[in-house]
């Protein structure tokens, strides 16, 4: 049984998780994982934030060892790090890390679609169109609403770009894309703190690369791809500056 504070409502959102990843099979280790993974990446435990150990195990009910080894996942898709004295905690969200994790993106994603585009079967392009007509019927229905946090279409939208890459024919290459994207998807969250961030139309870039993907235009679908992971790291790069400029003047009052 998972004991917490019914008032809290982060915790209750990752124990609705671990429950919903345990009715569909998972084991207890692997649904603290995913909602732990989760609320890192949505930034429910903000950049930085210390991870201890006994206080997550309090909090979700369960013993020392998932959630050790839940950490010890994280800490190696790069979500978590580890030290000495600190323990665990949230990787920092800066810019240097946003500059080359997009351009790592960028490179494998771009290799990982051409090869898809050459050597993806008819499946695959169903594949592809299925995952942008789910993506999209979500999009519909937010569209009138603020940016704002959708595990529905946070599910689809990885689906989408991970069936972009599918037929690449190297699982060692999908997973690579998998990772960033996850790495990615911190930022991605972040900027929704941007001011521009509701002006931006994410249902026609999703579909634009859709179109040139099934019609096997490499070098198009490439580009378009490229210039949807930029106008994420720009959109980001401004949540980062909003970010810090607020923390400024409370830094100075706290000298004061």
């Amino acid at each position: 049984m998972l004991l917490i504070d019914p008032l809290s409502c982060r915790d209750s959102a990752i124990l609705t998780l671990i429950d919903l990843g345990q009715k569909q099979g998972e084991t207890l280790t692997s649904a603290v994982f995913d909602a732990l993974r989760r609320a890192v990446i949505t930034g429910e435990f903000a950049p930085g934030e210390k991870l201890r150990v006994r206080q997550l195990a309090e909090r979700f009910g369960t013993g020392l060892s998932p959630i050790r080894e839940a950490l010890n996942r994280l800490l190696r898709d790069g979500l978590v790090e580890q030290s000495d004295l600190r323990g665990f905690s949230v990787a920092p969200t800066t810019e240097a890390d946003l500059d080359e994790l997009t351009k790592a993106r960028i490179w494998a994603n771009e290799k990982a679609l051409r090869e898809s585009i050459a050597h993806g079967d008819a499946a695959w392009e169903e594949s592809v169109l299925i995952a942008y007509h789910r993506l999209s019927r979500i999009e519909a229905r937010l569209e009138s609403s603020p940016p704002d946090i959708d595990p529905a279409w946070d599910a689809a939208h990885a689906t989408f770009h991970r069936q972009l890459t599918a037929a690449c024919g190297s699982r060692w290459l999908i997973g690579f894309c998998t990772q960033l994207f996850d790495l990615a998807d911190r930022y991605r969250h972040l900027s929704r703190l941007a001011p521009q961030a509701g002006m931006r139309r994410r249902n026609d870039e999703h579909r634009m690369i859709m179109e040139a993907t099934v019609a096997r235009d490499a070098d198009k679908a490439a580009a378009l791809l490229s210039e949807h992971f930029l106008t994420t790291a720009r959109l980001s790069r401004a949540a980062l500056h909003q970010v810090a400029a607020e923390k400024r003047p409370r830094a100075r009052r706290s000298r004061t």
